[in-house]
């Protein structure tokens, strides 16, 4: 016999600095499987400023990446106890951008960029929140393929969504492409898509081209 319950759960998020409720700008930066939030949010620092913050939260799961000692990396969930995983990150994330946006008189653009796994995880939090992205960043990664699609084409809707991923990209197969076009078509976006000579990484350049020039 199986049995749950729930209880009080500390987890860390990072902040590029500390929010002074007038920023103009939010982004929400999800990292990717085996990743740590308090590296992944450097990528971002030097595009902050008074008017845009960056908030990266971190996995709730984590283990050793090499056998038993060593770095550490986090995860939003893994095939077991998967559906509980999913429940405990809106429930978590949902909670930072309560606090969060508390500090706000008014309310400021907020952008969501989900690098690899972290994708998957934004989207399927986004399309329950009770918040509005203004823009959402699938790096590395797409759409989540178990999404409520009549909800999400809702939530989404106002929504500007982009892809990006690396020419060389082993984890974006031709297959998964194709499945992201599906998924955008029964959602009704258009096709935004950049692409940059690289791997499965968080590129710079682009980085600076999307925060800094839109898209």
């Amino acid at each position: 016999m199986k049995k749950s319950l729930q209880f009080s759960y500390e987890a860390p998020y990072f902040l590029s600095h500390e929010p002074t409720g007038k920023e103009q700008e939010v982004w929400i930066v999800l990292h990717g499987y085996g990743q740590l939030a308090e590296f992944f949010i450097r990528k971002f620092i030097p595009f902050s400023s008074e008017n845009r913050l960056f908030i990266a939260p971190e996995g709730t799961n984590h283990s050793y990446l090499q056998e038993f000692q060593g770095r550490v990396g986090a995860n939003w969930m893994t095939s077991y106890n998967r559906e509980t995983a999913i429940a405990n990150n809106h429930r978590f994330l949902n909670c930072m951008m309560d606090e969060l946006l508390l500090q706000f008189s008014s309310s400021p653009r907020i952008h969501l960029l989900g690098f690899s796994q972290g994708a998957a995880t934004g989207t399927r939090w986004a399309s329950q929140w009770s918040g509005r992205l203004d823009s959402l960043v699938l790096w590395g990664g797409g759409f989540a393929h178990d999404l409520v699609l009549n909800l999400a084409k809702e939530k989404f809707a106002s929504t500007e969504v982009l892809l990006v991923h690396g020419a060389q990209d082993v984890l974006i197969t031709e297959e998964s492409k194709k499945r992201q076009e599906e998924l955008l078509f029964e959602l009704g976006k258009p096709m935004n898509l950049l692409t940059f000579e690289g791997g499965h990484e968080i590129n710079p350049t682009m980085l600076e081209k999307i925060i800094n020039q839109g898209f």
